[in-house]
Formats: structure tokens, sequence, C-alpha cells
């Protein structure tokens, strides 16, 4: 039986985060407006722990503001096509890993995204969990219209959300935040949702928390796989629930160029501008099983990885790429998590440019 090999896109493969640059690029100041929808997201899937509210809704509240720009599946599609930026070797490092695993990607990315990606990588889609979307069969009034780019506009306007340490509810938020959510909420669960448009929010399921965690369950029952046999790939809050899965079950977990989300929730941190890093540890999973393998991660060096089972070619396209030092890989720990939480959030920042590294 193949082990299995899953991934998040956006992070481990790609340096996109399509849904901002969707949104930046045809809604005015698109950029903040997403980027608050983005903390309050994590309120809403973090801190709040709502029920029924999975990480990652974002793509699903920012779809009446670009309904109301007359944004259409056909440019969403070329927009994906034409922006589409992979992480160094991620077309290699996944071919690699097919010759020996049944391997998925699993995304919240709109599925406009995920196919620009498989044409680029040469990866079937079929193989791909992400956010169905047909944003053409969903009509809106020019008085919607009207009001719903008011209302982008109010909240691009907004202060930041800033989220405490340790807050549980909305009290333990400053009082202008507490205002922010507050008006949030009004704004998406009550004004957008009383309105014919409001439909998106209950049809339109985006892949994210919950919804990645079953879709790994579903991968490993379509290839007759055990979640021991997994391996995954993540690198933000919308992967903890596939992370808390496989780790609870025996399989691999791995954060790759992660937010204080992913690191603290996988059992290895890597950093890195290459996709092969991923190959390698993939490489040492399949051969070795999940607690070897481990063993190897901890005392990553050239010399552990010469000695080691990867394969002759993809450790030496590693070592060609690192001949000096190689991208820095730990196994995390209670004691070492916040400092390589730290360090890693500021690398994906460099690695994803600073707005994307941001985002939750």
């Amino acid at each position: 039986m193949k082990p299995v090999f899953v991934s998040d896109c956006e992070g481990p493969i790609s340096k996109n985060d399509n849904a901002y640059e969707v949104t930046a690029h045809f809604v005015p100041n698109g950029d903040k407006l997403f980027a608050l929808i983005s903390k309050y997201d994590d309120v809403l899937a973090d801190v709040f722990k709502r029920l029924g509210y999975s990480a990652g809704s974002t793509l699903k509240l920012i779809l009446p503001f670009l309904k109301a720009y007359g944004v259409t599946d056909a440019q969403m599609e070329e927009f994906s096509a034409e922006n589409l930026i992979l992480i160094a070797n991620s077309r290699e490092a996944l071919q690699h890993v097919q010759t020996a695993a049944s391997a998925f990607i699993v995304s919240t990315s709109y599925e406009h995204y995920i196919k620009a990606l498989c044409r680029a990588i040469n990866f079937p889609y079929a193989n791909t969990y992400c956010t169905k979307l047909s944003i053409d069969k969903y009509g809106v009034s020019e008085k919607e219209k009207a009001w719903l780019k008011e209302v982008a506009k109010e909240i691009a306007q907004m202060p930041m959300i800033s989220i405490p340490p340790a807050a549980k509810t909305i009290e333990d938020f400053s009082p202008v935040d507490q205002e922010t959510i507050r008006r949030l909420d009004k704004i998406f669960w009550s004004e957008i949702a009383d309105t014919g448009l409001g439909r998106i929010f209950s049809e339109v399921t985006t892949v994210g928390g919950s919804q990645k965690a079953a879709a790994i369950e579903d991968a490993v029952e379509r290839v007759g796989a055990q979640l021991t046999d997994v391996m995954y790939v993540g690198d933000s809050i919308t992967d903890v629930e596939a992370f808390k899965l496989v780790r609870s079950s025996g399989g691999l977990t791995v954060s790759f160029n992660g937010n204080e989300y992913a690191v603290k929730n996988a059992e290895v941190a890597v950093l890195s501008e290459s996709s092969i890093v991923t190959a390698v540890i993939a490489d040492l999973f399949f051969a070795l099983g999940k607690q070897r393998t481990l063993a190897v991660l901890a005392n990553w060096s050239h010399e552990t990885l010469q000695n080691s089972t990867v394969s002759p070619r993809l450790r030496g396209k590693l070592f060609a790429l690192y001949p000096a030092t190689l991208p820095k890989v730990q196994i995390v720990t209670a004691k070492n998590m916040d400092a390589i939480a730290k360090e890693s959030s500021e690398f994906r920042r460099r690695v994803r440019g600073e707005n994307i590294g941001r985002l939750g």
C-alpha cells in the first residue's frame, strides 16, 4: 500500500494568496478590505470558535463585494493563470512525491486558481480538494451593487483588529475592536445575509478547518490507506484541524514557512525557499515511517542526509541548491515553539511578501 502525501497549496506549493490578490486587483482598497475580513475570520475561528464557522471563510465573505464590482468566473480564471507564482522547485518536488505515494492537494483556494496551478505543475485536478464556486450564477441588482460598494468602503476604512494573547470572548478585545467586530457581525450575518445575495454564504463551502480534515479522510479512503500513512504539509490557520487529525492518528505533520497557527500544531517546522526540502522529508517518511524520520530530522545536516535513505538524485538536488547551509528544519517542542513560530512567521513574510505573509 502506498503512503499518502497531502499538501496545502498556497504557501507550500505557491507564493500566492489568490483570493487576496483577486480582491486587491478588482476592488478599490481591496487589500485593506481583505486583510480586515481575514483578521475577523481568525477571531471567529480561533478566538470565539463560533459553532459551525470554519477558518478560511474569508473566501466566502468577500464574494458579495467581488460580485458588486462585476467580477466573473472568466476573469478569476484568467487572473489566476496570469499571476501564478510557484515556490521554487515545487513542480519537481511534487513529481518526485508522486512516484512513491498517492499525492493530493487540499486547499481553501477557489477552484479557478487550483485548476491553473494543476496545469502549471502537471498535477491531476482529480486529486485536489478546493472551494468550488461559480460566481456567475449569482445575481445582484444595481441597488445592491451600490450598497455593497459603500459597505466595502466602510470595511476598508476600519482599524485593523488586534487579537490579545489568550483572548476568548469579545470583552477581551479593546473597545475599538469590539465595535469593529460587532459591526462586521451585523454586516455579514444580518445585512448581507438578508439580501438575495446572502445565499452565497450557505451555498459556498470553503475548504478550510474541518473541511480540510474531512478531505484528508476522503483521500485516505479513496486509496485504501490509513491516516498513519499520511504526511500533511500546511502553513496557516486553515490547516490546524488537518494537523490535529493527522498528528493524533500517527501521521506526520509539517509546517512549511508557517505562521504561528501552523507551527504550534505541527511536529516539524521547515523554513525554506525551495520545495525540495518537502520532497526530502517525504522521501524519508515513505521509507522509514514517522518516528525514524523524526530521528533523522532531529539531526538535520548534510552528513546525516548523506547517510540516509533519501534518493541520491533528490539529495544531490538539495545539496546543489544548498552546498553550505541547509534550509532550517526543526522538530517543534513546547520549549522552542514560540521562538520557531516567530522566526517562521518572519521568514514567511520574506518569501511571500509582507501583505500576504501577515494573513492568518
